[in-house]
């Protein structure tokens, strides 16, 4: 079994060492957009060769890794080259621009694309940071073409075993961008500009817990985050106005001192997790 792995950034080099690590079955190829990073890689044994067009018409499964807009020309670039038997599968954070293109350039050429998300990472990018377990006991969100083709979800189970993944969820692409923006981006948004605040300099003596799960996430890749969030602006714009409305109850509450609304405000969010969380 072959699998080809295009960006071997701190997600695709985990997809890598999974195979390589977890696995006797695979041979690995890797392709970066920086060669000396390809190089590196095949040096620690992260990847067996290059990826290129001669191999990659052998692979059974192509993992793309780039950023949405990277990967979409990747593929475009590549769609020839690419096994019709095979699967070829995305890493990307957002879904209604990739599958659409993806979906087309897939049909066009006759190979199988499917829309992956795996619900894993680190504040930290790069192939360094990279570990074989990432994905272990995480999740992965499926965006396939079409929904009652239970087969393409059995081969991507199958062909992604190695990795680890504990549950996988078909999603809708406008579903998954819908959702995503409240569980991921909309975290990453509120922690990056929670920690602009002029006391953050001095929080030292002061902070804990609390502290250290709000500002966790505020360590990001600006371009990854600036492109993701751009494509779900519709999405991730709903969310912010929906927060901002949320604030201005408790601090016009606080304003008027009215104890009374403040702790019904309070409540209603106690209220909320529980309902969430199932408790």
């Amino acid at each position: 079994m072959k699998v080809g792995i295009v960006g071997l950034g701190l997600i695709g080099a985990s997809f890598a060492k999974a195979y390589k690590e977890n696995s006797d079955q695979w041979e690995v190829y890797g392709w970066n957009r920086t060669e000396t990073v390809t190089e590196m890689a095949k040096m620690q044994g992260i990847i067996d060769d290059y990826l290129t067009d001669d191999n990659l018409p052998l692979c059974d499964l192509v993992i793309l890794s780039l950023y949405p807009e990277a990967s979409i020309k990747w593929m475009e670039d590549h769609k020839d080259h690419f096994n019709k038997e095979g699967l070829v599968i995305d890493a990307c954070g957002t879904k209604r621009l990739i599958c659409k293109e993806g979906f087309r350039i897939a049909s066009e050429c006759g190979f199988t694309f499917v829309g992956c998300h795996p619900m894993a990472g680190t504040k930290y990018s790069g192939m360094k940071y990279a570990r074989a377990n990432m994905y272990k006991g995480a999740p992965m969100v499926i965006c396939p073409a079409v929904y009652d083709d239970m087969s393409i979800l059995d081969r991507i189970i199958e062909l992604l075993k190695p990795c680890g993944f504990e549950t996988f969820r078909l999603a809708h692409p406008d579903e998954h961008d819908r959702m995503i923006a409240f569980t991921s981006q909309m975290a990453h948004l509120v922690s990056n500009a929670y920690i602009k605040s002029p006391n953050a300099l001095s929080h030292s003596g002061f902070s804990a817990g609390s502290y250290k799960d709000m500002t966790r996430v505020a360590w990001l890749n600006p371009e990854m985050w600036t492109q993701l969030f751009l494509e779900n602006k519709d999405n991730l714009i709903f969310e912010i106005d929906n927060i901002i409305e949320e604030l201005k109850k408790y601090r016009e509450a606080m304003v008027n001192d009215d104890h009374d609304e403040l702790v019904r405000l309070l409540a209603e969010g106690r209220d909320r997790k529980e309902l969430v969380d199932g408790k």
